[in-house]
């Protein structure tokens, strides 16, 4: 199967999977997980991204309120992180792998700069063969900037760490079409497959067939396979290879180089900067945004922020990083490119967005 010649496979475990309805680590499950890996350790990569933390530290605390306020759920994740780092080294230890923890923000994952540090620390963390165990920092995220769930975090972990292959392993078979039967393959996230979001969650899940999808559409942008499958079940990888029960959503063929699969992969944009028809065209020929094009901008970035570039008609063209900050855009829109350092007072780049730091949607 693919899985097998996959050289980097990230594994998304949801809260479910991990921690049972009473608030208690899955001991017998996770020790069938590591069975499973151990089959791939020495040819691949391994990387477990897991939820859990908040269930777990709600049973140590004997918290039963499904409803908490963001500040309460920080402080319970970080009694609870200790827990679930500390329940996956005591079974991986057995099995002599050793494992690191890391604690992801989004800054870490949205900002070029911090992206590539996160990217050095699992290669090196992969040079010591050691799995890395990866979470959102619940601890110091607000609601503003937040994953919100794990299967995004999963999914830009799976693109900045280069994989071949992610595994999201759920409380469900796969994506099921409407008379309920599972969908085998997907190869792109149209209306149709949208229109099979069902937004019911789970006893202590944050996220749902919706976040599940958002996550598939990074895996193709990015050449990185995708499959939903049970994590109810023992030996949860084996049995999705068996018995071929999964959704598989395949990726692009993609010759976009590591930075541009990363603009193309970010879970947000800080603005948006409306272009006429002219630009658009020449968006459209692999040109370069420049200021004449430029009709209206909206949100307020900084230069280098992660922006998307849209017609009159409100359709995204494209998402890039930009050379400006929006107030400056604001001065020199729908003005020619010489015109610009007089405008601003101070000599600068004459694109808007580089064709080097844009992606054509």
């Amino acid at each position: 199967m693919l899985i097998d010649n996959s050289k980097k496979i990230v594994i998304k475990l949801g809260s479910s999977t991990v921690v049972d309805n009473k608030g208690k680590f899955k001991k017998k499950w996770v020790t069938s997980l590591i069975k499973d890996l151990k089959k791939f350790r020495g040819k691949n990569d391994l990387v477990i991204v897991s939820s859990g933390a908040i269930a777990l530290g709600q049973n140590y605390l004997k918290i039963k309120k499904k409803k908490i306020k963001l500040e309460m759920s920080q402080a319970i994740a970080a009694v609870g992180q200790i827990h679930l780092a500390g329940e996956f080294q005591k079974l991986f230890d057995k099995y002599k792998i050793k494992t690191g923890q890391i604690l992801i923000s989004p800054d870490d994952t949205e900002q070029r700069r911090r992206a590539l540090n996160v990217r050095r620390t699992f290669d090196n963390l992969f040079k010591l063969k050691a799995i890395p165990i990866v979470n959102e920092n619940d601890t110091t995220a607000t609601a503003e900037i937040k994953y919100g769930d794990n299967d995004r975090l999963a999914a830009r972990v799976a693109q900045i760490v280069g994989a071949d292959t992610l595994i999201i392993l759920s409380d469900v078979d796969g994506l099921y079409d409407k008379s309920k039967k599972i969908i085998k393959t997907v190869s792109s996230i149209d209306s149709n497959i949208n229109a099979l979001i069902d937004n019911k969650k789970n006893l202590y899940g944050s996220g749902g067939i919706s976040t599940k999808l958002d996550a598939a559409k990074i895996c193709i942008n990015a050449g990185c396979n995708m499959f939903i499958a049970n994590g109810k079940k023992d030996n949860p990888i084996s049995n999705m290879i068996k018995n071929k029960i999964y959704t598989h959503f395949i990726p692009k063929i993609s010759s976009l180089d590591a930075r541009k699969k990363w603009i193309i992969s970010s879970l947000s944009s800080s603005g948006k900067i409306y272009i006429d028809q002219g630009a658009a065209r020449a968006l459209n020929k692999g040109k370069s945004l420049l200021a004449a094009g430029i009709v209206k901008v909206e949100g307020d970035f900084e230069k280098g922020e992660n922006i998307l570039v849209v017609d009159e008609n409100n359709n995204n063209l494209a998402r890039g990083l930009s050379s400006f900050a929006s107030s400056e855009i604001n001065k020199i829109k729908g003005k020619q490119s010489k015109e610009i350092e007089n405008i601003l007072g101070y000599l600068s780049k004459s694109e808007i967005v580089h064709k080097d730091d844009m992606v054509k949607l």
